[in-house]
């Protein structure tokens, strides 16, 4: 039988300060804009409903947005928070050692 795993774990790369830079370069060139564009829409569906109520349907769609995008960020940042982005690695060494027990216990139960 093959066994897969890191044998070393000190030799994963880790990010260096030059590639978290590029990484928030990157997060505020897309999330820029699309934070602008959002903040723009809000505001003049805020003006529509102040002074015209035929614009009123829309706070459903706005509100479920921020409910739901507030959702995706408390689960990222508990995801982070737990360390679940700091090794992106090791799961895949043991979904692959977990399906060698299963393969090896179904062998003997054959």
């Amino acid at each position: 039988m093959l066994k897969i795993v890191a044998e070393h774990e000190d030799e994963i790369p880790t990010p260096r300060r030059f590639g978290k830079l590029w990484a928030a370069l990157a997060v505020a060139f897309f999330l820029g804009p699309a934070m602008f564009g959002f903040g723009t829409k809000f505001y003049e569906l805020v003006r529509v409903l102040q002074g015209d109520s035929s614009g009123a349907f829309a706070v459903t769609p706005i509100v479920n947005y921020l409910l739901a995008g507030c959702g995706f960020l408390l689960l990222f940042a508990w995801a982070a928070r737990n360390g679940m982005l700091r090794d992106i690695e090791s799961p895949k060494y043991q979904m692959l050692e977990n399906e060698q027990k299963l393969d090896a216990l179904r062998d003997v139960a054959g």
